[in-house]
C-alpha cells in the first residue's frame, strides 16, 4: 500500500524541480535571445542581415536535434540509476556549455572556428536539456498524490516562464547599462548573462542535492530486480523497452506537443527578432525585451491555472483546448504584429505564450502518466524531445524564408497546420488523470476520441 507523501518533502521536491528547470532553461533561452539580437553580427557578420539571422537560428535549431539524443542517453541512466543523479549531471553539463559560450571569441577573432565551436556548445546545451525535462517532471509526478498531480506537475513547468523573464531581464539591463547598439554590448555586454549562469548552477546543485530518490522509482527498481531472474529484463535498454512496449505513446505524444513547442519558441526566440527587425514590427530592443518580461509573468500564471484545470477536467481535454485556440490564433497573429505598434506586439506575444501555457501546464503530469515506471524517464523524455524537433527546431528555422517569400501570413499558416497535427495526435491518446504511477501501466490502453 502506498502512502501520500508528507507536505514538507513534497514542497521541497517541487522547489527543487522548479529551480532546476529554471536554471536549465535560462541557459537555453539566453542563447535564443542572443541568436535573435547578437549572434548574426558576432558569429555571422559576412552573411548580411537576413542570411545571418537564418544561420543564427540554424545554430539555435541544432539543440533540438540533440535533445532526443539526450533523452535516450540520460533516460537510460535515469531509469537505471535514478532521477536525482541524472538530473545533477544534466545541470552540470548545461552550466559548463553556457559559460563556455560566454567566453567564446567572435568570428572576427578566430574566423570560421567561432561558429563551429558555437554549434558544438549548442549541441551540448540541447543534449543536457533533452535529459532535464523528463527527470524534473518525474520528480514531482512520482511524489505527488494522484488527485493533485496536475497541480504539482506545474512546478517544473514554471521553470521556462521564470527563465524567459530572467533571460529578457538580463539582456535588457545589460543593454540599458552599456547601450545595446554600441560596440561594448556586441563585444562583451551580451556575454554577461551567459557568465552569470555559473551562479545559478551553484544554487541548482545545492537544491538538487537536498532531495531523495522518488518512491515510484525505488519501487520499480525493486520489482525489476525480482523479475530479472525469470525475464532477464535487467539487460534490456530502457530505450528499447520504451519503443517496443509503447511506440504509440512515444509517437503520439511527440505529435501532440509539437504545437506547444512551435508556439513557445516562435514566441520566445523568433518574435524577439521579428519585433526588432526593420522588416518586422520595427520596435526598439528595450521595448521588446520589456514586453517579454511581462509576457513571462502572464504565461507563468496560465501554466498554473492549466495544471489545476487538468486535475478537474483531464489532461487531454485541456491540451485539446490549447490546440483549437492555437489553430485560430496563428492565422491572426502576424497581421496583428504587422500593425507595428508595441501594444499589438504585447498582445501577440502574450496570446501566443498563453496558448502554449494551456498545453504546457498539463504536459508535466500527462507524459509521466502515459509511460510504465521502468522506462518512464526514457519514454516521456523521448516523446517530449521529438516534439521539440518537430515544433521547436523547424518553425524558427524556416520562418524567415517563408516571410521573405510569401509574407508573414505564411508563418501563421504553418503554425496553424502544426496545431491541426497536434489536435489529431492528442485526440488519439488516452486520458490519464488519477492513474496511480506506483503501478505498471499496460503497453496500450483503450482509445476514446
Amino acid at each position: 500500500m502506498t502512502t501520500t507523501p508528507a507536505p514538507v518533502p513534497l514542497r521541497r521536491v517541487a522547489a527543487a524541480s522548479c529551480a532546476g528547470t529554471t536554471i536549465e532553461f535560462y541557459d537555453f533561452f539566453i542563447y535564443g535571445t542572443a541568436a535573435a539580437l547578437v549572434f548574426p553580427k558576432v558569429f555571422f557578420p559576412a552573411l548580411g542581415s537576413t542570411a545571418g539571422t537564418v544561420a543564427s537560428f540554424a545554430t539555435f535549431a541544432v539543440a533540438f536535434f540533440a535533445r532526443p539524443v539526450g533523452a535516450i542517453v540520460f533516460g537510460h541512466y535515469g531509469d537505471r540509476i535514478g532521477r536525482k543523479k541524472t538530473l545533477i549531471s544534466t545541470l552540470l553539463l548545461m552550466g559548463i556549455a553556457t559559460v563556455l559560450i560566454g567566453l567564446l571569441p567572435g568570428a572576427e577573432t578566430i574566423g570560421v572556428a567561432a561558429p563551429l565551436i558555437l554549434v558544438f556548445l549548442r549541441f551540448c546545451q540541447g543534449f543536457a536539456v533533452g535529459g532535464e525535462w523528463a527527470g524534473a517532471t518525474l520528480l514531482t509526478a512520482e511524489y505527488a498524490p494522484k488527485e493533485k498531480r496536475g497541480l504539482y506537475g506545474v512546478f517544473p513547468q514554471l521553470g521556462p516562464a521564470i527563465a524567459f523573464a530572467l533571460s529578457s531581464g538580463t539582456f535588457l539591463v545589460t543593454g540599458l547599462v552599456m547601450g545595446d547598439t554600441d560596440d561594448a554590448f556586441l563585444t562583451y555586454g551580451w556575454r554577461i548573462p551567459f557568465l552569470l549562469s555559473i551562479l545559478l548552477v551553484g544554487v541548482g546543485l545545492w537544491v538538487r542535492l537536498s532531495i531523495e530518490e522518488t518512491p515510484a522509482f525505488a519501487e520499480a527498481r525493486r520489482r525489476a530486480a525480482a523479475e530479472a531472474a525469470a525475464l532477464d529484463r535487467s539487460k534490456r535498454l530502457p530505450f528499447l523497452e520504451a519503443v517496443r512496449a509503447q511506440p504509440r505513446e512515444v509517437l503520439l505524444s511527440a505529435g501532440a506537443l509539437s504545437m506547444l513547442f512551435a508556439f513557445f519558441y516562435m514566441g520566445t526566440a523568433y518574435l524577439t527578432a521579428y519585433g526588432t527587425n526593420p522588416q518586422g514590427a520595427a520596435l526598439d530592443r528595450p521595448v521588446v525585451l520589456g514586453i517579454g518580461i511581462a509576457a513571462a509573468v502572464v504565461f507563468g500564471l496560465a501554466i498554473v491555472a492549466a495544471g489545476m484545470l487538468s486535475d478537474r477536467f483531464g489532461r487531454r481535454a485541456v491540451i485539446r483546448t490549447s490546440c483549437v485556440a492555437g489553430i485560430v490564433w496563428a492565422l491572426a497573429l502576424f497581421p496583428l504584429l504587422d500593425t507595428g505598434s508595441a501594444t499589438a506586439f504585447a498582445i501577440g506575444l502574450c496570446g501566443t505564450l498563453v496558448i502554449f501555457a494551456v498545453a504546457y501546464g498539463p504536459a508535466g503530469s500527462y507524459l509521466p502518466e502515459l509511460f510504465s515506471a521502468r522506462h518512464r524517464y526514457t519514454g516521456a523524455g523521448l516523446g517530449y524531445n521529438l516534439a521539440g524537433v518537430l515544433g521547436g527546431a523547424i518553425p524558427p528555422l524556416v520562418a524567415p524564408g517563408l516571410a521573405a517569400a510569401y509574407g508573414s501570413i505564411a508563418i501563421g499558416v504553418m503554425l496553424s497546420l502544426i496545431g491541426v497535427i497536434s489536435l489529431v495526435c492528442v485526440s488519439l491518446l488516452h486520458e490519464t488523470r488519477n492513474v496511480a504511477l506506483e503501478h505498471e501501466r499496460p503497453a496500450t490502453a483503450p482509445t476514446t476520441v
